[in-house]
């Protein structure tokens, strides 16, 4: 039964913040020239390997370290403490419900980016999508490859960041 309630969960805030971040691309899609269009689709690329990196680093983050400083009253290291002990469901939300939304936005950031230009340049616009597509595609896989990298080698330094602004959001 915990394990519905945790699909059920992960189904609600997927719907949620998709259509947030959906929404607020839409508007500014409306509004904005092809130059902010693209910063914008990099900014959810970036986003994506962002979280990407806090899901790897919170299953690869050493629970000792963070016992330790909660002990020495650290401000953030109860916080590390939850992160690690939840790291399969942290991993979940930042992997793949941040991630993929974050995927699947860019995505389509991509393809209006691609109807622009091909009416700007006369370009056909399957060739300006397969380019911007592919290229969307292997920044996103190619940046959480990175990522996954400096986050496993890095992980206690990256949670510890994280668990510090959640307990400065706590506080407030």
């Amino acid at each position: 039964m915990k394990n519905n309630n945790w699909i059920i969960k992960a189904f609600l805030m997927t719907f949620f913040i998709a259509l947030m971040f959906s929404t607020i691309s839409n508007i500014v899609v409306d509004k904005c020239n092809e130059i902010v269009l693209i910063l914008l689709s990099i900014f959810f690329i970036l986003i994506g390997i962002l979280f990407d990196i806090i899901g790897t680093a919170a299953l690869t983050a050493n629970e000792s370290t963070f016992h330790a400083k909660s002990s020495k009253k650290i401000k953030g290291s109860k916080e590390g403490v939850y992160l690690i002990k939840n790291s399969s469901t942290i991993a979940s939300i930042c992997n793949d419900v941040i991630g993929d939304i974050c995927g699947i936005v860019s995505g389509s950031l991509g393809a209006m980016i691609s109807i622009r230009l091909a009416n700007i340049t006369n370009i056909n616009v399957l060739y300006l999508s397969l380019i911007i597509s592919s290229l969307i595609s292997s920044l996103t896989v190619g940046g959480k490859a990175i990522g996954k990298k400096y986050a496993t080698k890095n992980s206690d330094k990256i949670i510890f960041i994280v668990a510090k602004i959640l307990f400065i959001f706590k506080k407030k």
